[in-house]
């Protein structure tokens, strides 16, 4: 038998080809091919956490893989967002958080190990839900001029999700308008933060509706004000804090979703058509409004452009407010 060793290499080098092709196509292929990771970047219970949970099945059932929630609680929400930005620009890491907070966060952190405007990516805005100012039962006032009143005369404990927060700017920039006086307490998240409020250890929070509202419903919370343009019928006639001496007041809790940059363009449109779907879906848009959340979405310009001037705003707040962290 003769062996023609040209065709034996040529054989070897199409199969060799082959193999290679195959194994690309298996590590690569079509997105998505594993779980996907949902990272929350703060503790349990809170806005973010809220609208992860309702999103997390309808999105593993539009892209046939586990959507998996994780929180990675820490720094204001910069410890799993740093882990996203650092994560491969894949599409299997993302990042569901207050989009305003991690805007904040270039002005107020001095040692801040990730930029997030180059860093991080946007999919969509998913949801709105002003700022509610609220109070522990016990404490003797029923709007914002008596809540400025008794400061000024008691000692008032403020609690905040994080230092540097959105909540906590949202505070700042009330008592610098209001002329108020307060003591700010940092937790590690708005649960805790509104635990402690409901406790009586502080007396005052600002925190988004979103995840507050129920415990005002249920008596465990005062209500005093809404950080809004206009009065929401949800709680009836709750009076903005605008109407209460603070002209053009607006502030409150956006949750977007991110991914790290580099992430392929394909992946990002698939991910912002299948989010947009779900959350302006009829159940999850009645369960968020019933909560008081205002579905709010965008192209992933839209959302890098917004970013960008929550950004410029807060940062003119945090240097009235010399407010630094290290």
């Amino acid at each position: 038998m003769t062996i023609n060793r040209r065709g034996l290499i040529a054989g070897s080098l199409v199969l060799g080809s082959g193999a290679i092709t195959g194994l690309a196509q298996a590590q690569g292929g079509a997105w998505p091919a594993k779980p996907i990771r949902l990272v929350v970047p703060y503790s349990p219970g809170g806005s973010s956490d809220i609208i992860a949970r309702a999103i997390s099945q309808p999105l593993s059932d539009a892209l046939k893989q586990p959507v998996i929630v994780e929180n990675k609680a820490g720094a204001n929400g910069n410890l799993g967002a740093d882990f996203v930005a650092k994560s491969a620009p894949d599409g299997y890491t993302l990042l569901l958080c207050d989009t305003g907070a991690l805007a904040i966060s270039p002005s107020v952190y001095t040692k801040l190990g990730f930029d997030p405007s180059k860093d991080l990516r946007g999919v969509t805005m998913l949801a709105y839900s002003p700022h509610l100012l609220v109070v522990h039962p016990s404490v003797p006032v029923s709007n914002l001029k008596e809540l400025v009143e008794l400061s000024r005369k008691s000692s008032l404990n403020f609690a905040v999700t994080a230092m540097g927060s959105a909540p906590h700017l949202a505070g700042v920039a009330v008592e610098r308008a209001s002329k108020a006086k307060w003591q700010y307490i940092p937790y590690k998240g708005g649960s805790q933060a509104v635990s402690d409020t409901i406790a009586g250890q502080t007396q005052v929070l600002m925190n988004g509706m979103l995840a507050t509202l129920p415990f005002v419903q249920s008596g465990k919370l005062k209500i005093l004000g809404v950080s809004k343009g206009s009065r929401m019928p949800l709680i009836g006639d709750v009076p903005t804090l605008a109407e209460q001496g603070l002209a053009g007041f607006e502030s409150g809790t956006w949750q977007g979703l991110l991914v790290a940059n580099g992430t392929p363009a394909s992946v990002i449109s698939r991910l912002n058509t299948e989010l947009i779907r779900i959350i302006r879906s009829p159940e999850i848009r009645a369960k968020l409004s019933g909560q008081g959340a205002e579905v709010v979405t965008m192209t992933p310009q839209q959302q890098d452009t917004f970013f960008n001037q929550e950004r410029s705003r807060w940062a003119k707040v945090v240097t009235e407010a010399s407010i630094k962290l290290d």
